[in-house]
């Protein structure tokens, strides 16, 4: 049962990490705002839950265990929240989405 339950917090560390390297990438390849909001609120959800998840296992039942729980539900609860402010803040402020021009469409012929 021990090197099930390893097995199963290095995958979920393993996966947060490519999660968190990936939308890292993306922040750097999306062109406006808004998606690179996306893109961070993606690698702190996804990429931090399974990393907390990941950790919480190898824990066990333990006051840090309790700990990673608590701030894994922080980042839960505060990350959404604080993605919504951000862009509300920026719509407010005229900050506009960057959309596609009818240059950049595919033709359909």
């Amino acid at each position: 049962m021990n090197i099930l339950l390893d097995a199963i917090s290095w995958f979920c560390l393993v996966a947060g990490g490519l999660f968190c390297v990936v939308g890292a990438v993306g922040m750097l390849r999306m062109p406006d705002f808004y998606t690179r909001l996306h893109a961070a609120s993606v690698i702190e959800t996804l990429g931090g839950g399974l990393i907390m998840l990941g950790l919480l296992l190898q824990a066990g039942v333990t006051l840090v265990a309790v700990k990673l729980l608590i701030v894994a539900l922080l980042v839960f609860f505060a990350s959404p929240t604080a993605t919504h402010a951000l862009a509300k803040a920026a719509m407010e402020r005229g900050v506009r989405p960057l959309l596609a021009t009818p240059e950049d469409e595919p033709s359909k012929h």
